[in-house]
């Protein structure tokens, strides 16, 4: 019995299933890699897919919501900054380490992880666990993947031009009509579909992951076609960890000590500390094969292994914040409301309005 105990992994160290999905489909597409017509047929899918996807996020967004969340505005700003400006900056900085500790395509890789939204999901989750500002970090998260839509593709073509591959007049029609066109009509049919996504959350929560498994496995599959997988070696993965693990350390000390600076109170600087040191997996993967075709699977690399990074560095640090003294409660209405609930019921909430 004490046996078996002692052969699960610890609690504080989560093991994303979802990851070890991702993983599997990347061995899938490493034996059985598609091409020639049935390529052609999982690309169209997987453009659907995306097209999908990207829907789905519009309709779940709900726009009162975000409205309300622009009350504490200054949170989300810091947030933001910390997304789209300090991660891009430190990305930049990265260039450095090219080529004597990165590959360019891994450093591309690298640049691209810095530049995607923030995670909503598990931004909560993890806000919750250590008693913070859940409201604002189901805004925050949310601001970051609207905002992203835009900033994401925009700082592709402004910090990596040709290095994605190509991007073009034509990469931006394609995110338009694939990625922001389907948000826009989930947002304009909200109104009419919201009540079927609340009931049927489970079997789209399949639907993203199993649309988002597509994408992989279409993108590592041409990956292996084209033979771009023989430009990696252990130590060059294991010295990209190395850098992923310093980039994440440096994001969440600026993201917490930056918040304090700036004044804002323990609840608010724990939602702002997870909800700015993360990167959305979810959003990066499908955004990656619009703009990076062939080389997308190099691409998503460094993004897959910071997101179980991300994952098992939080969840120790949610739970130490949870053992913290609570100060007295801050003067925001949005906090108060949030610390007005027990863990349990600000949990519950997270659960039901993440989205994903």
């Amino acid at each position: 019995m004490n046996r078996r105990r002692s052969l699960r992994p610890p609690s504080w160290l989560p093991v994303d299933p979802y990851l070890l999905a991702l993983i599997g489909t990347v061995a899938l597409a490493a034996l059985l890699p598609v091409s020639g017509t049935p390529a052609t047929v999982a690309g169209g899918a997987s453009t659907g897919a995306v097209a999908l996807l990207f829907f789905l996020y519009g309709a779940r967004l709900s726009t009162r919501e975000v409205l309300d969340g622009l009350r504490h505005w200054r949170l989300h700003v810091t947030v933001l900054a910390g997304t789209f400006v300090l991660f891009p900056l430190l990305g930049l900085a990265a260039r450095g380490l090219v080529p004597f500790v990165l590959t360019p395509p891994l450093y591309s890789g690298l640049l691209f992880l810095c530049l995607v939204p923030s995670t909503v999901q598990s931004s909560i989750a993890f806000t919750s666990m250590a008693r913070g500002n859940v409201a604002a970090a189901i805004c925050a998260g949310s601001f970051s993947s609207l905002v992203g839509i835009v900033a994401t593709p925009l700082l592709v073509a402004l910090l990596m031009g040709g290095g994605t591959g190509g991007f073009s007049a034509d990469s931006l029609l394609k995110i338009v009509a694939q990625l922001l066109l389907p948000f826009l009509a989930g947002q304009a049919l909200r109104r009419w579909v919201a009540g079927f996504l609340t009931r049927h959350k489970k079997v789209l929560g399949l639907v993203d992951r199993g649309s988002v498994l597509l994408v992989v496995y279409t993108a590592f599959s041409q990956g292996m076609v084209e033979g771009i997988w023989h430009q990696v070696t252990p130590a060059r993965l294991g010295a990209l960890l190395g850098v992923e693990a310093a980039l994440l350390a440096a994001m969440l000390a600026a993201s917490w000590y930056g918040a304090k600076a700036l004044g804002f109170g323990r609840a608010d600087r724990v939602a702002i500390q997870f909800a700015g040191s993360k990167k959305s997996l979810a959003a990066g993967l499908p955004m990656a094969s619009v703009l990076f075709g062939a080389q997308a699977s190099l691409a998503v690399l460094p993004l897959m292994l910071f997101h179980q990074m991300q994952l098992m560095v939080c969840a120790v640090i949610a739970k130490r914040r949870a053992r913290d003294p609570l100060p007295e409660p801050d003067a925001s209405p949005v906090v108060a409301r949030s610390a007005a609930r027990p863990p349990e019921d600000r949990a519950a909430m997270a659960d039901g309005r993440a989205g994903r």
